[in-house]
């Protein structure tokens, strides 16, 4: 009898999957963006940042209805080789003559999807479209920041390859919502990209190159830990499911803490100058005009100069002005409830359940996290990370010929 069960017991048991940063990290990044950009974009971009806050992961929620959205987050580079980079052709076109528009959709297309959508965003600043342009910065926002997780680079994006399933959620949800007042949020201003393809490639790259400490770090730290210790366990719809508990956090987070930490503070840069080489392509249109009334009041440019100065002070967390630490962020979900007129955004309030972290003193820089990053003209090399190849279970699996579906 215990032997029938067993089966029935696995197959229930299902790891908490979290795509992309979470809605905890992206929101982070898209608040702390707003504060990157330059005096030009800011005003209008802090006018309407808790709609773009809430909008930051409407990507993730189309993912269960829209069969074209899944593959725009992510890209699995170990697919192509042991020297990826230097096999896979950066334009899309080549790419698509090297290897199909349809492995591509299979094996994710998010660096080609954020040069895209950033050409959109540049068409409706020509166009004055203050709808679009609040939903597609948030779009490319998402995207954007999509790249910055190392597993998103990955067919082992959540360990289910290697026997650690959940580690996707671990990384890039859980550790910034227990650990967020140990990162350092004062990210550096954007700066205009001259050349958007290298810009996100380099991203993609980085980010591979933190997946061996990623995986290792967690198997590790796994022989120390029984499975009562490791996880958490919650039963919901006739269902198990399972996720690493704060304890084994708390470890791994003393391992890999500085490379999330790093990679949750260069994510808004890259937002930003996203959306400032979108405007600047445009031809630096005046925002103020799409702005009604066109000039921040009073009191939002106190707002305005309280958020930036505790930003440069990476104070954000400690003064409570963090919109991701409250219980819901403020605005609309759907783009096209987006108003022209704005009313004067509230200051955010005091979250009652922000997140508790495990420290008070602020993480470093990554300095002890080893990273090894593959050159694009560098000889074949092995991956430090090993994972058997499953063609046969992906993220989407749907063909078509039009890798975007637009």
């Amino acid at each position: 009898m215990k032997k029938a069960l067993l089966p029935l017991a696995l197959a229930l048991l299902v790891p908490v999957f979290s795509p992309g940063w979470g809605f905890f990290g992206h929101r982070t990044i898209t608040q702390v963006a707003v504060y990157a950009l330059p005096s030009g974009m800011q005003n209008f971009y802090f006018r309407h940042m808790a709609q773009l806050v809430k909008l930051s992961t409407a990507p993730d929620e189309r993912r269960t209805d829209d069969p074209n959205e899944e593959h725009k987050h992510y890209i699995d580079m170990d697919h192509f080789g042991d020297n990826p980079f230097g096999l896979m052709p950066k334009a899309y076109d080549k790419a698509v003559a090297k290897y199909t528009a349809d492995t591509l959709k299979k094996y994710g297309t998010v660096p080609w999807t954020v040069l895209e959508v950033k050409e959109k965003l540049t068409d409706a600043f020509r166009d004055g479209d203050t709808t679009a342009i609040i939903a597609l910065s948030a779009d490319l926002d998402h995207y954007v920041a999509d790249a910055f997780v190392p597993l998103h680079t990955t067919e082992n994006y959540d360990g289910q390859l290697t026997k650690q399933q959940g580690i996707h959620s671990l990384w890039e949800s859980k550790l910034p919502e227990l650990f967020i007042a140990q990162y350092k949020l004062d990210s550096e201003k954007a700066d205009y990209l001259k050349d958007p393809q290298a810009a996100i490639w380099g991203v993609i790259q980085s980010s591979y190159g933190f997946l061996g400490a990623t995986f290792d770090i967690e198997a590790e730290l796994n022989k120390k830990f029984t499975t009562e210790k490791k996880y958490t366990f919650s039963h919901k719809y006739g269902k198990t499911r399972r996720s690493y508990s704060d304890e084994f956090a708390k470890e791994y987070n003393k391992k890999v803490g500085g490379m999330v930490a790093y990679r949750l503070k260069g994510a808004p840069t890259m937002v930003a100058s996203f959306w400032y080489s979108a405007w600047k392509d445009a031809g630096s249109p005046d925002l103020n005009k799409l702005m009604r009334p066109s000039k921040l009041s009073k009191d939002e440019k106190e707002q305005l100069d309280t958020q930036l100065k505790a930003w440069k002070e990476n104070q954000l967390v400690d003064q409570n002005l963090l919109l991701a630490m409250q219980k819901e962020a403020a605005g609309p979900t759907n783009p096209a409830d987006i108003p022209d007129e704005t009313s004067t955004p509230a200051a955010p309030a005091a979250p009652a359940d922000a997140p508790k972290s495990a420290e008070a003193k602020p993480a470093e820089q990554p300095a002890k996290v080893k990273v090894k990053e593959k050159k694009e003209d560098a000889p074949k090399q092995k991956e430090k990370t090993k994972v058997k190849k499953d063609d046969g279970k992906k993220k989407d699996e749907k063909k078509s010929d039009d890798p975007f579906g637009d």
